[in-house]
């Protein structure tokens, strides 16, 4: 299938590779998007995809670009997530794409979608994160979740024991929040740099538990349904239902991950579609997940069960024209009443993905948000 590109994968890819970070500066400087408080506000969750057989460099200078284009856009968050072992995925060492992509941006707030706190030891967390607040001031969030990011053997690697079950996530967050707030009295352990950096920290998860616990904290809660949408809407009310305020938020704060395709036609749009579809095919099938080419028809590709399972993981997918991608975000925001939406788009082409991007920014100030939830 053929369609129109302003910018083809070899000008696109150039254009990356030319990236190089700029000086740390922070301008503070408000976007068009961002001053309307109105209207919904959109972010960025990327998993720094790669192509077969590219060095990886390639797809993290794709991922700067992309991160000065939608600072440009108005985005409000550039997130990283943080998976390990997995092949097609190039987001292990978090922290480490956080400042770089931060050093090659001004505005943007820059953080992690997110950090597994069972994998790390919470002062490591503490110290790296307030690093990086007191380098980009003002500009880094701390996305924490309870997920391993990877297989049991992975585990094992990261040190973590294998009977752990996520259960411990609240005593370890409880340490983590010592360290990044005021030196409490007796304290002996300290976070330096992190003590009383106070980096905003939001909660993530795609079940109940962490809606709860963020609650209960009244904490930001952000809503992975762009790999497992099944509790999207009991958990988003379960969240405001018992949210309690807090010293950090006053009322309740939603964000929701979903993967997003806009393109010039709905045919574009689903025939982009299918590079998605085919990473979570060969993700159900243990097989790595890089980005591979669109097809005409993934008929062929996968059977029966295996395409109910990838379209049931994908959804919560908005995917079609401008229109229909206008429709699916004001539905989405109107039945979750989510504040903020956090865009996630994997295309096998460069140019489609900041295309599509583009598109998402002129839509999303058409998005009017009902009064109680307006910042």
């Amino acid at each position: 299938m053929k369609h129109g590109l302003e910018t083809t994968r070899a000008q696109a890819d150039a254009a990356a590779e030319a990236i190089v970070p700029r000086s740390i500066r922070v301008t503070g400087k408000p976007t068009a998007v961002q001053t309307n408080r109105q209207s919904l506000a959109v972010s960025v969750l990327d998993l720094v995809p790669t192509r077969a057989g590219e060095p990886v460099d390639r797809a993290i200078a794709r991922s700067v670009e992309l991160a000065r284009r939608v600072e440009q856009l108005g985005y409000k968050r550039y997130w990283v997530a943080e998976h390990h072992s997995i092949q097609g995925l190039a987001c292990s060492a978090t922290p480490v794409l956080i400042g770089h992509i931060a050093a090659a941006t001004e505005t943007i707030r820059v953080g992690s979608g997110g950090v597994m706190l069972p994998n790390h030891s919470p002062l490591v967390v503490a110290e790296q994160f307030g690093t990086l607040e007191a380098m980009y001031p003002g500009r880094i969030d701390l996305g924490l979740g309870r997920a391993p990011g990877g297989d049991f053997q992975t585990m094992r690697a990261l040190r973590r024991g294998l009977a752990q079950d996520g259960d411990d996530f609240p005593a370890l967050l409880e340490e983590l929040r010592t360290y990044l707030g005021p030196e409490r009295s007796g304290q002996v352990v300290k976070a330096i740099p992190g003590q009383n950096s106070n980096v905003p920290i939001m909660l993530l998860g795609s079940s109940d538990f962490s809606a709860q616990l963020a609650a209960t904290l009244g904490l930001p809660f952000a809503f992975a349904a762009h790999f497992a949408p099944d509790a999207l809407y009991a958990a988003a009310q379960l969240y405001r239902e018992l949210f309690r305020p807090s010293q950090v938020l006053e009322k309740p704060y939603l964000l929701v991950a979903v993967p997003v395709i806009a393109a010039a036609t709905e045919a574009v749009a689903r025939w982009l579609f299918t590079t998605p579809q085919q990473r979570f095919l060969q993700l159900i099938r243990g097989g790595p997940v890089e980005l591979l080419p669109p097809v005409d028809s993934m008929e062929f590709l996968w059977s029966e069960p295996e395409r109910v399972a990838v379209e049931n993981r994908l959804r919560a997918a908005i995917v079609g024209s401008d229109a229909t991608v206008q429709r699916g975000l004001n539905k989405l925001v109107t039945d979750t009443r989510a504040n903020e939406v956090i865009v996630v788009t994997d295309t096998y082409e460069h140019g489609d993905r900041m295309d599509s991007y583009q598109r998402v920014s002129h839509i999303a100030p058409t998005i009017r948000l009902a009064p109680d939830l307006a910042a």
